[in-house]
């Protein structure tokens, strides 16, 4: 079965914020290498219109290489969007789920498409949901070495201990720090 990666950005005081981190050539190569080999990405409305941007670099460069690298793999990453307000998505490589969160997941664990790739979930709320459904085979959690105060908290509504263990660690230049974790079942 394929596993389900939650991968995101945070600050060190824990708020995920796309704009509050510091992103760098380092992470932009990293991250564009995480999703080229990535099955699909899952993405609440919030996130994907967000990373809509993305598919604007792709129409219109930056010029700096690593992000407009990354805005390649991102236009081609297949995504699907859970949303309760969208009616339709356009952007060539998304689509609306069409399921719950749940039987969603499940059914893309079990698919023999792109065999061995992971599903990538990259939406606070979805990382929730999906913990709370013991869902999650790892977190992959780039810590930026930034405090914003406030913001929305990555493991907000949690309410049961979770104990994860620790599986590498991965160091940029920069001062982020990804921390690889994988839940252990109590």
């Amino acid at each position: 079965m394929k596993k389900v990666i939650a991968a995101i950005n945070m600050t060190i005081d824990g708020f995920c914020d796309h704009t509050a981190g510091i992103p760098d050539e380092e992470i932009h190569n990293h991250y564009a290498e995480l999703l080229s080999g990535a099955d699909t990405i899952l993405y609440g409305r919030t996130t994907y219109q967000l990373m809509k941007y993305w598919r604007e670099l792709v129409a219109n460069p930056s010029g700096e290489k690593s992000m407009d690298d990354f805005a390649i793999v991102m236009d081609n990453t297949p995504k699907i969007v859970f949303s309760h307000t969208l009616k339709n998505v356009d952007w060539k490589s998304a689509k609306l789920a069409t399921k719950s969160l749940e039987e969603e997941v499940l059914e893309l664990k079990k698919s023999i498409n792109n065999s061995g790739a992971a599903i990538y979930v990259g939406s606070p709320s979805l990382i929730v949901e999906l913990t709370k459904l013991n869902l999650i085979d790892e977190y992959q959690l780039c810590v930026h070495p930034v405090i914003i105060g406030s913001g929305l908290p990555l493991f907000k509504n949690i309410t049961d201990r979770i104990v994860l263990k620790l599986l590498k660690t991965k160091i940029f230049t920069g001062g982020a720090v990804i921390l690889y974790y994988e839940p252990i079942k109590e």
